[in-house]
């Protein structure tokens, strides 16, 4: 089986699995326009940002890298199933290899994330005006954001054993990524330990490349957002790649040979 051929069939896989899960995938979409609807409102009357841009405008491309977030990084839990119950034992075996397996979790899951924020970027003129090349803009950022979102899952998950485990480390991690990220509320009028955190935050370079595509105020320079999110991507799958090697084969080998 070639590396190729391996990638395709987890991507299908994971795909048709996640579509049948209809409730989730509906929940995932439902997740940022809650935050808009309910919480924007509120914010939208006694925040105060510069310029004439409401709250809601201001959130709303932050809103796409939420639901991207959640959606990429939530897809990578079946990784843990397939651990779980023997799956992956099985797709180990092929003479593919753990990086062609984890290639394919990690392009369904920036799939799946690329679908739940293209629906909220699609629903954008409801809230923000914006011109054609705003939308390709803009999905440019949602396609970096999806891949370093579920690289980012999967080195999350690739190491633990249980599904339960999965789910109380993912909230530890998510909620911390969105939140000291710039999504919600600027960075600049943060406590200065927060603002060295969300310089060193991934998704902070996401929702700012993203404001660059909605010709908002943005912090970073866009060739930095773009230089740190592929940066990330390569270098967390790396490391995934190698917490993924469950049998220690690429240790065992060192230590045979010395």
């Amino acid at each position: 089986m070639s590396s190729l051929s391996a990638v395709y069939g987890i991507v299908a896989r994971d795909l048709t699995r996640t579509t049948r899960q209809t409730s989730r995938l509906l929940g995932g979409v439902a997740r940022p326009f809650m935050w808009l609807l309910l919480v924007g409102s509120g914010y939208n009357a006694i925040a105060r940002l510069d310029g004439d841009l409401s709250y809601q405008a201001f959130v709303y491309p932050g809103i796409i890298v939420m639901a991207a977030l959640f959606g990429a990084m939530l897809t990578a839990i079946s990784t843990v199933y397939d651990r779980e119950f023997g799956m992956l034992r099985l797709m180990l075996a092929s003479p593919a290899g753990a990086p062609a397996v984890l290639a394919g979790r990690a392009l369904a899951a920036a799939l799946v994330g690329f679908l739940q924020g293209g629906i909220v970027l699609a629903s954008a003129p409801l809230v923000v005006s914006l011109e054609p090349r705003t939308f390709i803009a803009a999905a440019g950022a949602l396609a970096l954001a999806c891949l370093s979102s579920s690289v980012l899952g999967l080195l999350v998950a690739v190491r633990l054993r249980s599904v339960e485990n999965f789910a109380g480390v993912i909230n530890v991690v998510l909620f911390p990524l969105l939140f000291v990220s710039g999504a919600l509320y600027p960075t600049r009028g943060m406590p200065h330990l927060l603002r060295l955190l969300a310089q060193a935050n991934p998704v902070t370079y996401q929702v700012d490349l993203m404001r660059h595509a909605f010709g908002q105020p943005a912090e970073f320079p866009v060739q930095l957002d773009i230089l740190v999110l592929v940066l990330v991507t390569f270098l967390v799958f790396g490391l995934a790649s190698l917490l993924f090697d469950t049998e220690q084969r690429f240790i065992g080998r060192r230590t045979a040979t010395s």
